[in-house]
């Protein structure tokens, strides 16, 4: 690689490092892992950087290697693995509603698919339309349109679940919890 190929992939990278951290952390639950997965995802774009013809796909080209690493990192998991019913509490240090309401989504995109997690964090955080996630994915429209259909159920059954099982320890305790708008006329 080209000495100013060089310069200008280490402009791309501190300019655009935030951003594909954010990515990388919405692909995967721990901030270790994600910061594991964009510098292995950098690693590869960087052998490859001078066969990117339009630089201003970049961002798309690492997505992609990101998300094709971390599906490579979920195939080669160790399979002493067990997968269990219940999911272990989030711990949010920042007691604020949006914190916990985004510790909690976290926590639940935890029981998604690779395909159907990736396929959430393109259209809904990375606001990419169905046709740019078909193809950074390789999927079609179609094939999209269904996963995104079927992972957003099965998320609204996971919260529901997690919101019966919720009610039902607070019945069993005799806690009565407020509802959503008298927490926020009381926090008014």
């Amino acid at each position: 690689m080209a000495h100013g190929e060089v310069l200008e992939f280490e402009e791309y990278v501190r300019t655009r490092q935030d951003a594909l951290l954010r990515s990388a952390r919405r692909l995967v639950p721990d901030p270790v892992d994600a910061q594991d997965l964009l510098q292995t995802a950098l690693v590869r774009t960087y052998g490859r950087w001078d066969g990117i013809a339009d630089k201003r796909l970049a961002d798309a080209y690492l997505r992609r290697v990101m998300i094709n690493t971390r599906t490579e990192w979920w195939r080669a998991r160790k399979l002493e693995e067990v997968p269990t019913e219940q999911l272990p509490d989030a711990s949010v240090d920042d007691s604020t509603e949006q914190h916990a309401d985004r510790a909690l989504l976290m926590d639940i995109m935890k029981v998604l698919a690779p395909k159907q997690r990736s396929v959430v964090v393109l259209r809904h955080w990375e606001q990419m339309s169905t046709e740019e996630t078909a193809a950074a994915l390789g999927m079609s429209a179609g094939t999209v349109k269904s996963t995104l259909h079927r992972a957003l159920a099965r998320l609204r059954e996971e919260l529901e679940r997690r919101a019966s099982d919720e009610n039902d320890e607070n019945d069993r305790l005799g806690v009565r919890v407020p509802e959503r708008e008298e927490r926020e006329r009381c926090a008014a």
